[in-house]
């Protein structure tokens, strides 16, 4: 399974993967976490979208480091605001967290974007843990993964899994791609924590990735009929408007009709 992903995965990207650099686990959350636990020390400073992901800031926290949220901006597609995300920057920012397509906006960054971050963490020595769990569900263009750009494969974590692109949600597995050294610890992580994944999950794994993917494919263009038709109806409701969607499968409306913020919607 470890080399299907490496050679599926690193074809789909455009960089070379090796299996040393794969770490297989129960869900996709592993990939995001134990990485963060291996890399982020006491204080450090980890930047990352929002709104977003909960688990980003949870994993930083959890591993003594200071959430530094960056607003996605509405305007330009839900991407990261850069006058923002630099002066997010400091000397004590350790990693950056991305999420392309993104959840729960649907934005995908694009090239201008990730070339903006990238060399940013080139500068700095920053790490980066991309999560790509959708990337296989774009509409409009492929999201371009960051470790595809120059000197990013070395500083870049990948995760991914099977739940969103072959709807394997209840079957839990994911995997991380990293440089092997660190890959070596974040296997340690997962053995002393979860143990193993289940091995009929990994042989289920590896038939969905080496077998037709005409089911993905019409997956992804059901998932646009979809966002056309949800996005339409959404803009259709009188002080209601929302960005159409580039990935995923989320609609992300904003809704200034109501006169008050998402703090007071959530009680």
């Amino acid at each position: 399974l470890r080399q299907a992903i490496a050679e599926d995965a690193g074809r789909r990207r455009g960089i070379e993967v090796k299996a040393s650099q794969v770490v297989i686990g129960p869900g996709a959350k592993p990939a995001l976490f134990f990485p963060t636990l291996a890399l982020v020390r006491p204080g450090d400073e980890v930047i990352y979208p929002d709104p977003g992901f909960p688990t980003y800031a949870a994993m930083i926290g959890v591993a003594g480091g200071v959430p530094v949220p960056v607003t996605l901006d509405e305007d330009n597609d839900f991407a990261f605001n850069l006058d923002r995300f630099d002066r997010a920057l400091s000397d004590r920012t350790r990693a950056i967290v991305l999420n392309s397509p993104s959840n729960p906006t649907g934005g995908v960054l694009s090239r201008i974007v990730l070339e903006h971050i990238a060399a940013a963490a080139r500068q700095r020595d920053l790490w980066i843990i991309a999560d790509e769990i959708y990337a296989r569900l774009t509409f409009d263009a492929p999201a371009i993964s960051i470790a595809s750009l120059p000197g990013m494969a070395e500083r870049t974590v990948i995760c991914d899994g099977f739940s969103k692109t072959y709807a394997m949600t209840g079957w839990r597995l994911g995997f991380g791609i990293m440089p092997e050294a660190l890959a070596e610890r974040v296997a340690l992580l997962l053995t002393h924590s979860i143990g193993c994944t289940a091995t009929f999950t990994q042989d289920a794994g590896l038939e969905a990735m080496i077998g037709p993917q005409d089911q993905v494919e019409a997956m992804v263009t059901e998932y646009k009929r979809r966002r056309d038709m949800f996005v339409a109806g959404l803009n259709a409701i009188p002080g209601s408007q929302g960005r159409v969607p580039q990935g995923a499968f989320y609609a992300f409306p904003n809704v200034p009709a109501v006169g008050r913020t998402s703090k007071w919607l959530g009680g």
